[in-house]
């Protein structure tokens, strides 16, 4: 019986570190789900006004509002929506003299280029620093962008770097879709994740489980 050692010595530790991903993502789960909730009640909490110096970390999220006009320099951001290709208008609001960046929403390709509107508007909305950039992105052509990139685009637009992902206007913008923020875009996959490794712990269980079955009932060379 010793031959058997090894081929069981090796499918205990399969099944035993697949088990122990599968519960690793089940913690992550937890530690996800703990995390959307937070970013729920954050959202849901009543506008404040931008702070002075917002800090990426600690003010994710926060709910603020700010009146302003918009000072007409406008980046555009090449993205999909249901309706198909269309492009976010990135802002520039000039509030009491502070130049804040103001993701207004999107509009269709055709109403690029169209002019806002230059009355004083009110905007709620909130902070976000979006993750999008990476080495795969274009570089930006002229004021058409491929990513949400809040440093690089305050410099090319000579604003504070702070963006506000707008969720109401008053008055509205005609044309303009507003994308407030929202959890449901925060990717949570580790139940599937989970479901994924205690099914291939199970897998290597029966596979190994027939592999020292065959090796047992084999006879032994002389």
């Amino acid at each position: 019986m010793t031959r058997l050692i090894f081929p069981v010595f090796m499918g205990l530790c399969g099944v035993a570190v697949l088990l122990g991903l599968g519960f690793w993502q089940v913690q992550r789960l937890s530690w996800k789900q703990a995390t959307i909730a937070a970013i729920d009640a954050r959202i849901a909490d009543l506008p404040v006004t931008v702070p002075e110096n917002p800090d990426p970390l600690t003010d994710k999220y926060l709910a603020v509002q700010a009146t302003g006009t918009l000072t007409g320099q406008e980046l555009h951001i090449l993205t999909s929506h249901d309706v198909g290709p269309v492009y976010r208008v990135i802002g520039v609001l000039d509030s009491n003299g502070r130049e804040i960046m103001v993701d207004l929403g999107f509009v269709p390709p055709e109403a690029k280029d169209t002019p806002r509107s230059a009355n004083e508007i009110t905007i709620r909305g909130h902070l976000h620093w979006p993750d999008e950039a990476d080495s795969w992105t274009p570089a930006p052509d002229g004021d058409l962008w491929f990513a949400r990139d809040v440093p690089a685009m305050a410099a090319a637009l000579g604003t504070e770097p702070v963006l506000i992902i707008v969720a109401a206007v008053s008055p509205p913008i005609l044309g303009v879709t507003p994308l407030p923020i929202d959890s449901q875009d925060i990717p949570n996959d580790h139940l599937g994740y989970a479901i994924t490794w205690f099914a291939l712990a199970f897998v290597w269980a029966i596979m190994s489980g027939f592999f020292i079955w065959r090796m047992a009932r084999a006879p032994r060379s002389v």
